[in-house]
């Protein structure tokens, strides 16, 4: 048995958005609570991932805002953009709130463990320290939340200097004159916008048939009218065949359709093409975790159990969507069950997406195309910010707000922002959707004016076919 120091009723392995929040809310129910992190507290979320990369794009709507600053009165004679001190604002964001999670760890006497976790057993976590020492500590429950990385193409390999992953893309400190971003979802477009913001060639690559392949086909069209105003080469239906280094930077082979072949010469590439599940030497094969056969994440249940009694996965690890707010909602939910307080689970069909492009893009629930294919009458309605009072004072009117519902009891089957405030507004389908409301009463909440969420009522009315503005 370990020493009693050791001894706990839940060790949490990763202090990611799961499993640090997961620790905090343990912590609440009175259980008493490890948690081992081997680098910084908050995982890529926070450190290298959601929040760094939403400083670094505030940053370039500053960048953005410059172009337009006449129109409001504001001459600026001569503008000189530097991606360094974006750079370095990013990780200043990324440090104070890494404090954060320390200072939240120590208010509710969550313990942390510095160093690298494996099972050892049932009940039984050792973790090596970084001078290489080990310790056993010891919990009946487990919670695995280990998060994921970059994934690498064998015929593209990140070495973090021609070639980055997204987090070789946040430590830059100046922008390459070209850059190549392949893969062109949510975190291939946002690095692209970053990019061509602070003055890079940007070359958008999607193997798929348009970016941003995960949202209802409008939302992207949307996306992609507005990144070629902007310079931004999109190419769709392309797959890279080879890369090499040259003495300036990196030559892409493309694969076009039809099978056509073109070289592509840029000085940075970004592989942005998905990531993979952190699953290796935790020691889950010698305790019998089961793995998905695809994608290689850990196997759970509803109640985020795995395959062993008494460990349980949280996350990026426990298969997607990818998000952390959908490891936060796993990593309250889990230590709920544990501690026996009961829990709603997670509805993994209302995970709102959000993508922090400008135009932003968000969204929940289904697109037109996944409505229609599972045989849902429907009837969808599309509102343009032009139509907002709002939009049209902030100057800011590309995109829509889109609704789609089922006619039969007007349920919110989909909701499809794009434009300005995107990413918070998507917030009132999801409430919607949790509370099972109809578009009707969507509508019937009376909206403040003017605000962009006049956007949202203007959106179920267009649903219903009878939109005022517009």
């Amino acid at each position: 048995m370990g020493k009693n120091g050791n001894n706990f009723d839940l060790i949490i392995i990763g202090s990611g958005p799961g499993g640090y929040v997961a620790a905090i809310r343990a912590a609440q129910l009175g259980m008493k609570v490890a948690c081992v992190e081997k680098e910084k507290l908050g995982g890529v979320c926070l450190n290298v991932g959601c929040i760094p990369t939403k400083a670094l794009l505030t940053s370039a709507s500053f960048v953005r805002e410059l172009a337009h600053a006449q129109g409001h009165g504001v001459v600026v004679e001569k503008v000189q953009v530097a991606f360094g001190p974006a750079q370095e604002r990013s990780r200043k964001v990324a440090d104070q709130l890494n404090r954060g999670v320390g200072h939240l760890f120590k208010k509710n006497g969550v313990t942390h463990v510095e160093g690298t976790a494996r099972l050892a057993g049932l009940g039984k976590v050792e973790v090596r320290g970084k001078g290489g020492e080990t310790s056993l500590y010891e919990a009946p429950h487990i919670i695995l939340a280990t998060g994921s990385r970059p994934r690498d193409l064998p015929m593209l390999p990140i070495d973090e200097e021609r070639v980055w992953s997204s987090t070789g893309a946040l430590m830059q400190q100046e922008a390459p004159q070209s850059l190549a971003v392949v893969g062109a979802g949510a975190v291939g477009v946002e690095f692209a916008d970053i990019y061509a913001s602070y003055g890079s060639q940007v070359h958008l690559i999607e193997m798929l048939d348009r970016i941003l392949p995960l949202e209802d086909k409008d939302a992207s069209e949307a996306v992609a009218r507005s990144f070629k105003k902007r310079k931004i080469q999109i190419r769709t239906s392309t797959t890279v065949v080879s890369s090499e280094r040259t003495d300036s930077g990196v030559r892409l082979v493309l694969k076009g359709k039809g099978e056509k072949e073109e070289v592509l010469e840029v000085e940075r590439v970004l592989s942005a093409v998905g990531r993979v599940p952190n699953t290796e030497g935790l020691g889950l094969e010698e305790v019998g975790v089961q793995l998905t056969p695809k994608g290689g994440f850990i196997q759970v249940d509803s109640l985020l159990r795995t395959s062993v009694p008494g460990i349980y996965a949280i996350g990026d690890v426990a298969g997607p969507p990818l998000l952390a707010h959908k490891a936060s909602h796993e990593g309250i939910a889990c230590v709920e069950h544990i501690a026996g307080k009961g829990h709603g689970g997670v509805d993994y069909a209302n995970i709102p997406n959000c993508t922090y492009c400008h135009p932003e893009v968000a969204s929940v629930g289904l697109t037109e195309e996944q409505a229609r294919e599972q045989g849902y009458d429907i009837e969808v309605g599309k509102f343009p910010w032009v139509g907002i009072g709002r939009a049209v004072a902030l100057g800011d009117t590309e995109g829509f707000i889109k609704v789609i519902r089922d006619r039969r009891y007007s349920e919110i089957l989909g909701a499809h922002i794009v434009g300005p405030q995107a990413t918070e507004l998507i917030a009132e389908f999801v409430l919607g959707r949790h509370l099972e409301a109809t578009v009707e009463e969507m509508e019937r909440a009376i909206h403040p004016h003017p605000t962009l969420s006049e956007g949202v009522a203007e959106g179920a009315l267009a649903a219903l076919g009878r939109a005022i503005h517009v």
